[in-house]
């Protein structure tokens, strides 16, 4: 998309990283990103509380914790802390943070086995990992090529699947399960995604998912299912609160969100390339790179303590910065504003916990269906040889076999079943490092021959 005409030097602003523009040009395009990652951001969230069980005042809480989590971590990224010095954290560019989608199979399992407060302790772990890789990110980084990223990416989306048809039928657990009410608001939310995806214009292709879900949730509310009570007994201003959830500290599932923050450090520094690449005709510095997954390692270990789900850069919020070539921070600012806003209102929590599942597994189905194949088109972004669909293949195969079939570990100690039989993605990361380092690259190849390597 080509910059529109710049009219003075306000408006120049706009596509340089610092100065100020005028307020009403930039609430639009900071509404832009804020409709395009809210949904995202607080859906993991509903997903980890209905799998914890939490009582209604607790989903809320996690709910508000996410969006102001999100905030937090965009305003660190684009206002780094200690950016004078060799140790900072932010990578000073324009990003959005959000919890990540990433993570929600493995929390998902964590949450119905041990609780949130298990999450959010090993959280402390992930986070130190990845500020460890923040600190190694340059001998490292060729451990995970686009090949690995592209395949556990791939993995992530897969294993999404079940929980959008879950969602969908009307959660597992409903009395409603299965009803062919939720199939029809479902289908239809469905249908409403996918049209404005494929035929929408401007923002309403960006905010397609938003518009879904607005359509299926008035389709839900005329058909009787949906309650406000939760909304009306909501307050007006809360603040998150420290060690509310509480710490566990279970050494499954430390090594299994661990393992989860390094693979997502680095694909993180795929989305901080993107951003420049695609906005600023440059690759990211080491340096800048050094302070972003730092910066995410910070933000995560202390978000714990208040609560925080996992936090990551928003690739559709990358993509409307490289579409846009907005790249002034103090746009991207206001949109972190209207985030941290909306996390301390209640009542606006409140109210995103009246949206029905079937509806949010009707919108988020095409979420993850996009999940997959961004990662199937990163992994085969060097070429499709013999080599790469044998990683690819057989690193998804034994994650996605084992979660299938978690009762073929059951002779082994229960650790194990928890870390590689219900986390798919844990296993694939392992196999496809593995894999790669260990299988030969034949001389020719699309992966050894720079030409032919693909971009992300």
């Amino acid at each position: 998309m080509e910059k529109m005409p710049i009219s003075n030097s306000r408006s120049a602003s706009l596509f340089s990283m610092d100065g100020i523009p005028h307020f009403f040009e930039a609430l639009p395009l900071a509404l832009q990103h804020v409709v395009a990652m809210i949904v995202g951001c607080v859906t993991p969230a509903i997903i980890v509380a209905g799998a914890a069980g939490l009582s209604q005042p607790d989903r809320v809480l996690l709910i508000q914790a996410s969006l102001i989590a999100a905030a937090i971590g965009t305003f660190l990224q684009l206002y780094p802390i200690g950016r004078r010095t060799g140790l900072h954290f932010g990578a000073g560019l324009p990003v959005i943070f959000g919890v990540s989608f990433a993570y929600v199979p493995t929390m998902q399992t964590l949450a119905s086995e041990y609780g949130v407060a298990a999450i959010l302790g090993a959280q402390i772990f992930g986070g130190s990992c990845a500020i460890l890789v923040g600190l190694a990110i340059r001998r490292i980084r060729h451990f995970f090529p686009p090949l690995v990223a592209g395949t556990v990416v791939f993995t992530i989306g897969l294993s999404l699947y079940p929980i959008a048809i879950n969602y969908m039928a009307g959660g597992v657990g409903s009395p409603t399960y299965g009803s062919w009410k939720n199939w029809i608001v479902a289908l239809f939310t469905l249908v409403v995604v996918t049209f404005f995806t494929n035929f929408g214009k401007g923002l309403l292709r960006l905010a397609s998912i938003l518009v879904g879900i607005l359509a299926g949730y008035i389709l839900a509310l005329a058909m009787g299912m949906v309650q406000f009570d939760n909304v009306m007994t909501a307050g007006y201003f809360e603040m998150p609160q420290v060690l509310h959830f509480g710490l566990e500290f279970d050494p499954p599932a430390c090594i299994a969100i661990s393992l989860l923050f390094v693979i997502n450090s680095i694909q993180a520094i795929g989305d901080f390339s993107a951003t420049t690449s695609g906005a600023m005709n440059r690759q990211p510095t080491s340096d800048e790179l050094h302070g972003a997954i730092l910066g995410l390692g910070a933000t995560n270990i202390l978000g714990a303590f208040f609560g925080f789900l996992p936090t990551s850069t928003f690739g559709q919020n990358v993509g409307i910065v490289t579409t846009t070539k907005v790249i002034n921070r103090a746009t991207l600012a206001l949109a972190a504003i209207i985030i941290l806003i909306a996390g301390i209102v209640p009542k606006f929590s409140g109210l995103l916990t009246t949206i029905p599942y079937a509806v949010l597994g009707g919108a988020t189905v095409s979420v993850f269906a996009s999940i997959a194949m961004t990662g199937i088109r990163l992994a085969l972004s060097d070429g499709a040889t013999p080599r790469n669909m044998s990683i690819i293949g057989l690193a998804v195969a034994m994650g996605m076999g084992l979660s299938a079939a978690p009762q073929s570990l059951y002779l082994f100690p229960d650790w194990v079943t928890t870390i590689f039989g219900k986390a798919p993605v844990v296993i694939a990361s392992i196999i496809a490092i593995s894999l790669n380092l260990i299988l030969p690259k034949r001389h020719g190849t699309p992966s050894e021959n720079p030409s032919a390597q693909g971009s992300d």
